[in-house]
């Protein structure tokens, strides 16, 4: 595959104290990363094949629909990454006690752990494709999920892969300070939007970077220009 080629991507953003002192987990990637080098950003990567082989707790029926248009891959196999993302990558698991009886490679470490993944737990929240030019392209899904929904001690990232350096809790207030990428930027714009309405959107922001007279649409094809 040509590295320019747009893979799939989940990314996944969990939310801490969102009514007294909301803050997302964050890490800041090498400076030799290939992708967004020495940017913060949050938990998350390509979709590997395997992830379609888990068996995971499925998302609520809105976010499924909303997941299933413009994409050949199944709801599932999106969560089910955004949630490996995040185990790999900090040591975080979204997940319900249960065995496995054969996990796939990249699972195996999740379900020694004693859990399959709990998609009911994420929103789908924004969707992204990377700008023509990029050294890598993707087309990333944003998941939210709560720091309450982690099984794990939300503050202990002793499992975490070397990925993420400086991995923390970046209070919303004090998250402009950081070096982010610009697509981090909008979504946490959207994160405050959200934080302040007290309910979801009623469609998913997505940022296609296919027409620079219409880079923001919403699925279903609502401007938000």
């Amino acid at each position: 595959m040509d590295k320019t080629d747009i893979r799939d991507a989940a990314t996944i953003i969990v939310l801490r104290d969102p009514h007294r002192a909301p803050a997302v987990l964050m890490g800041q990637r090498g400076k030799d990363a290939a992708f967004m080098p020495g940017k913060f950003v949050f938990p998350g990567g390509a979709v590997d094949t395997n992830d379609a082989m888990v068996p995971i707790t499925p998302l609520d029926k809105l976010h499924s629909k909303r997941l299933t248009e413009e994409s050949h891959l199944t709801p599932q196999t999106l969560a089910a990454a955004a949630i490996r993302e995040l185990w790999e990558e900090t040591g975080q698991i979204i997940g319900h006690k249960a065995k496995w009886r054969d996990a796939p490679k990249g699972w195996r470490g999740f379900a020694t752990a004693g859990y399959q993944p709990n998609g009911a737990a994420l929103e789908f929240f924004f969707r992204a494709v990377t700008p023509k030019g990029r050294t890598r392209r993707f087309d990333a899904r944003f998941f939210l999920t709560r720091a309450d929904d982690l099984v794990t001690n939300p503050d202990d990232f002793g499992g975490a892969e070397d990925e993420l350096a400086h991995l923390q809790w970046v209070p919303l207030a004090e998250a402009r300070n950081f070096d982010l990428p610009f697509i981090t930027q909008v979504v946490l714009a959207e994160l405050g939007g959200r934080i302040k309405r007290g309910e979801p959107a009623s469609s998913v922001p997505f940022f296609r970077n296919d027409d620079e007279k219409n880079l923001i649409s919403r699925l279903g094809n609502r401007s938000l220009l």
